[in-house]
């Protein structure tokens, strides 16, 4: 992003208490096909030892015993290993607790396998974007306008995203709509050609690359990235806007008027030039003026000219 925000614009926010770090796993199938495998084991000697209890088979009362309790304890233990297989989606990650304390994220997706006595949180890492709602706030002129704007954005630290805010979309909304009220306070809505500067609908890539740098600093505590924003709704507020729809109007006919005058300017110009340099007749200071002025008449009218044909001399 090539430009920043302002050191007095950017939010002091509290340095991050956990950064995202990779959760200890491994792959998920192995695991499970390991698990379900002791499982079937430890059954087949529950089975064993109820059946030699009941003096089917001959053996001995310590070994049926021993069978069964062995056999009990690894089946339970094959069963809470697969408290620890997890799924991940592409997209999302897992963002591993164990007793409250934050231990690594999760992101390669499939199935996965982590300590089972932690908590997993699903959070989604894929790219999102937030439109915000029409807002009626005053340019840095005092003027009534309303702006929308739309940012993309994705979580690029997890750990930040669920420990260092409440709820970091919510969070992303808020940031983004005062960024968005700071902007349009910040800039009036129309440049003025006595005021050189910015203003937010002539410098539309300037004022999104700013609004972009603002959001992107307001959300960093969240650990959200902003890859684009640009601004959806742009008007003046309407108690004023048909009273600057004729500024625009009368702003527009003046330019126009000054077009035209300084072509009729050029064309007197290169009329008189030519008259001179042929010699195609003599005219003095009060007959140039006269020529000048009905040449003008005729060049910045609004109406078609009639002329009215001399009959008689120059001079009459």
């Amino acid at each position: 992003m090539n430009s920043t925000i302002e050191d007095f614009d950017r939010p002091l926010l509290p340095a991050p208490h956990v950064r995202e770090k990779p959760a200890f796993g491994a792959a998920g199938l192995p695991i499970a096909a390991g698990a379900l495998v002791i499982a079937l084991g430890g059954l087949a000697l529950v089975g064993v030892g109820v059946v030699a209890l009941g003096g089917e088979i001959e053996l001995s009362t310590g070994a049926a015993v021993a069978a069964l309790v062995f056999g009990a304890l690894i089946t339970v233990a094959a069963v809470v290993t697969t408290g620890g297989l997890t799924m991940v989606a592409p997209g999302e990650a897992r963002v591993v607790q164990f007793l409250g304390r934050y231990t690594g994220t999760v992101r390669l997706d499939g199935l996965r396998w982590v300590n089972p006595f932690t908590t997993r949180r699903k959070v989604s890492t894929r790219i999102r974007n937030h439109e915000t709602a029409v807002m009626k706030v005053n340019d840095a002129d005092g003027s009534p306008i309303e702006i929308a704007a739309v940012v993309v954005w994705q979580v690029q630290d997890t750990a930040r995203a669920v420990f260092e805010v409440d709820d970091f979309i919510a969070f992303v909304a808020i940031q983004t709509e005062t960024a968005v009220r700071h902007i349009a306070t910040t800039y009036p809505y129309d440049a003025h050609d006595d005021e050189p500067g910015l203003s937010l609908r002539d410098n539309a890539d300037e004022i999104t690359q700013r609004l972009s740098a603002e959001i992107a600093a307001r959300v960093e505590a969240a650990g959200v990235g902003v890859i684009e924003s640009r601004i959806t709704h742009l008007a003046y507020a309407p108690e004023i806007a048909g009273a600057m729809l004729r500024r625009q109007q009368a702003g527009a006919v003046v330019a126009a008027r000054k077009r035209i005058v300084e072509g009729a300017v050029g064309m007197v110009e290169l009329a008189l030039d030519r008259l001179a340099a042929r010699e195609v007749v003599d005219l003095d200071e009060e007959r140039k003026a006269a020529m000048v002025s009905n040449l003008l008449v005729v060049l910045c009218s609004d109406h078609e000219a009639h002329p009215v044909v001399n009959a008689g001399s120059l001079y009459h």
